[in-house]
């Protein structure tokens, strides 16, 4: 099982908004998640700069990033595409980022 990690961007004042949905996460989404192999995921926010920290642990090749072809997963982007910073297909911006150092 690998780490993965990643940011995105909200807009400014709309964390609150952001907990809100997540805390009412469609149960659709949270399932192909666990299907599709996702665990430990956890999203974490920096106020000061509406940065979203993203970490999941993985089991293969692929991560809650591969899962825009899906249907749910699209109405869930369009869904979050008022309070998010987004690409043209409603998908959130994400800089993927390497892992340097790990202590368990």
């Amino acid at each position: 099982m690998k780490r993965v990690a990643f940011t995105m961007k909200l807009k400014p004042g709309q964390g609150a908004e952001y907990r809100r949905r997540h805390d009412n996460l469609w149960p659709e989404v949270a399932q192909l998640l666990k299907d599709s192999g996702v665990s430990d995921y956890s999203i974490f926010l920096d106020e000061t700069t509406h940065t979203l920290f993203a970490v999941q642990k993985v089991s293969g090749d692929r991560g809650s990033q591969d899962l825009g072809k899906t249907e749910i997963v699209q109405k869930w982007w369009a869904y979050m595409a008022d309070i998010m910073e987004t690409n043209p297909d409603n998908s959130p911006v994400v800089t993927m980022i390497d892992e340097v150092f790990h202590l368990e």
